[in-house]
């Protein structure tokens, strides 16, 4: 792929850690694989770098070819350069901390996903539709844990609305933008609860439950769930 010298320049002056190393690889090697990102690299969320770069207004295509083990993985390469957003060039949007505290109050101090209850510097802005699919048009954000963030960032990243219709209707309706009120999570039919034990009492029941699915030899989320079922079929 030819690079006219005035994107070169602009591909270039990305500051942001993650996002050089992605570009600064493709350049040279004209693509990179997650099984790079994540030993050449050290990075445990390789999808997390190519969004940083995507942010960044630099298109990228994923495509599959497979490990140094046979498995099949994503690579990530350049793709239509014209359409560089340049205006982001600083990364991943930076929020003014006013919006953090707002979004802390109006959540009560709770992950919008897991409602686990964390201190206002473990907490992460999101966008509730991901950049990705709505550009610039939509300003609805949410606060997450850290390990929400991720999962909603590889189950996004996975979805075919992300690699296909780009529709923000569908992702208003995924449990990742509106967990209380949605109709599929990356366009499966599945439900999902977040149960969280907090404090010694919760725990202690946690451990007991435990002790009892181990007894039946069961995974401790399936017990529930069949605790769950029996209680709602009653």
């Amino acid at each position: 792929m030819k690079i006219d010298k005035e994107t070169l320049k602009f591909l270039h002056s990305i500051k942001n850690k993650r996002s050089k190393i992605v570009i600064d690889h493709i350049l040279e090697n004209g693509f990179i694989t997650t099984e790079q990102l994540e030993k050449d690299y050290g990075y445990n969320h390789p999808p997390r770098a190519a969004r940083d770069v995507r942010e960044a207004g630099i298109p990228l295509e994923t495509s599959r070819v497979k490990s140094s083990d046979g498995r099949w993985i994503a690579a990530y390469r350049f793709g239509d350069l014209s359409t560089i957003r340049k205006r982001r060039q600083q990364g991943r949007q930076s929020f003014p901390k006013k919006l953090k505290k707002e979004l802390f109050q109006k959540q009560d101090g709770k992950c919008a996903i897991c409602d686990g209850v964390f201190k206002t510097h473990y907490f992460q802005i999101d966008h509730k539709i991901p950049y990705e699919i709505s550009g610039d048009t939509q300003e609805e954000y949410m606060l997450l844990c850290g390990s929400c963030n991720r999962a909603k960032s590889w189950s996004c990243e996975h979805c075919p609305n992300w690699a296909n219709e780009k529709s923000p209707e569908l992702c208003q309706t995924c449990y990742w933008a509106n967990p209380d009120n949605y109709m599929h999570i990356a366009l499966e039919e599945i439900r999902r609860l977040d149960i969280l034990w907090v404090g010694e009492n919760d725990v202690q029941i946690y451990e007991k439950i435990k002790k009892m699915a181990k007894g039946k030899k069961t995974p401790m989320p399936e017990y529930v769930k069949e605790i769950l079922s029996k209680s709602a079929r009653k």
